[in-house]
């Protein structure tokens, strides 16, 4: 493959791979928060954690239902343009990315139905139940997800054969702490978007002073309260990677640090083992992720400390504009930093796909260019119609408030989680009723 059509193919990953990790730092952080706050309803039954569970639970339900599509689209590009990965690693990290399946397309999404549809006809605690199991489920996929990538960035477990790579130490591969400091580090970081998400949302609704401002000032303290510890904990998971990354990627923080000496020095030493090449990953690409997401992580610092004085204040909760305006304006931070923190990530891996093992030009499919450019154009008008679509019907549904939700109403009888209603009849094959 010839440059060009590598430099394409590269491109269509990043787009694709940036893309839908979007949709999952927010469905992971959101689960969580919803299966919190349906656990408080439960135990209370209070309306207001009801109608709080109703409202976000349909957010949450659109942005992972999106987020699905794209990565299904993901995987399908990922197969057609790097082939070469599959067959020399496919029998190392092969069954992480089947298990990842069989949790999100199977476990996750079969439980994810069976709560869309349980209101009003699952006791209240094993309607609970099928939501925590989405939440957990989540977090599993995460870490199958988190097995494949971590092998790439340090290689572990695996036993080289003429015909590539095969797993040798499974204990090495699930436990590689390329893929535990990742994992609490993106754990950590999704918690950092729903609080953002939360409060941002909370306060637009409070800024028009919304008649539900029993739901959103709740909503608006869990968002503040939640987003300063969430990110204190981000910024300790990303803080400890770098003794680690100093060790086992020294090009990548050497760039990161702007030292040319050492640049220079570990060049000619990876020349030297590997033989003619260039061994130093993009400047640009891996010092402006780096920067980018140190600097949001900064201003995240200074929002998430005044949220944690001003959100102990009823009066400003409710009334101050300029902090719900504020809000309102930071809720990309999270976005922004976890985006660059994964082009820092990976960028920061080149030239190699598997970290001194297969480089990028010989894990890439043997296409043309015009190929290549074909498949970009498809993929990436493709994703991009379902980012926006999910921003439009992601803003539509808050923005419009509890009042249009739609979520556990559908046939919904009295004294249900979905039901509004006070009295009324129940069908008799129905189960009983929870009631919050």
């Amino acid at each position: 493959m010839d440059a060009q059509t590598l430099d394409l193919a590269r491109l269509q990953f990043a787009l694709t791979a940036a893309g839908h990790f979007l949709f999952v730092a927010l469905t992971l952080g959101l689960a969580t928060v919803v299966a919190c706050v349906q656990t408080v309803a439960v135990a209370s039954g209070k309306p207001v954690h009801h109608r709080m569970v109703r409202f976000w639970g349909q957010l949450y339900v659109i942005n992972y239902a999106v987020g699905i599509v794209t990565g299904i689209v993901m995987e399908f590009q990922f197969g057609m343009n790097w082939s070469g990965l599959g067959h020399y690693a496919g029998d190392v990290f092969g069954a992480s990315l089947a298990l990842e399946t069989i949790l999100a397309f199977f476990v996750e999404s079969t439980f994810l139905g069976l709560w869309i549809f349980g209101w009003g006809r699952f006791n209240r605690w094993v309607h609970l139940g099928t939501l925590w199991v989405v939440t957990l489920t989540a977090y599993l996929s995460a870490y199958w997800i988190l097995v494949t990538n971590g092998f790439l960035n340090n290689p572990v477990g695996h036993r080289e054969t003429p015909d590539g790579l095969v797993l040798h130490d499974t204990a090495a591969v699930l436990t590689n702490p390329s893929t535990l400091f990742a994992f609490g580090h993106i754990a950590a970081g999704a918690l950092v978007t729903a609080a953002f998400f939360m409060a941002g949302v909370s306060a637009y609704h409070l800024f028009r002073r919304s008649p539900e401002h029993e739901v959103f000032r709740r909503s608006l303290r869990i968002g503040v309260f939640l987003g300063a510890p969430a990110v204190f904990l981000t910024a300790v998971t990303g803080g400890v990677q770098f003794p680690f990354l100093t060790g086992n990627q020294p090009m990548k923080m050497a760039v990161f640090r702007r030292d040319e000496t050492e640049i220079a020095r570990l060049q000619a030493e990876l020349t030297a083992r590997f033989g003619p090449g260039d061994y130093v990953p993009s400047e640009t690409w891996t010092q402006l992720g780096a920067t980018l997401m140190l600097v949001a992580f900064a201003l995240m610092f200074l929002v998430a400390g005044l949220g944690v004085v001003l959100g102990a204040i009823r009066f400003v909760v409710h009334r101050l504009r300029a902090w719900h305006v504020l809000l309102m304006a930071v809720v990309p931070l999270p976005y922004v930093a976890m985006t660059a923190g994964w082009v820092f990530r990976e960028a920061g891996r080149q030239p190699w796909v598997i970290h001194g093992l297969l480089r990028t030009e010989d894990a890439a499919s043997q296409l043309s260019a015009g190929q290549m450019r074909l498949s970009l154009a498809v993929f990436g008008a493709l994703f991009a119609l379902l980012i926006a679509g999910n921003g439009y019907f992601l803003l539509r549904a808050a923005g419009r408030g509890p009042a249009a939700v739609t979520l556990g109403t559908d046939d919904a009888g009295p004294g249900t989680p979905g039901g509004d209603a006070p009295d009324g009849p129940r069908p008799r094959d129905r189960a009983p009723a929870p009631t919050y």
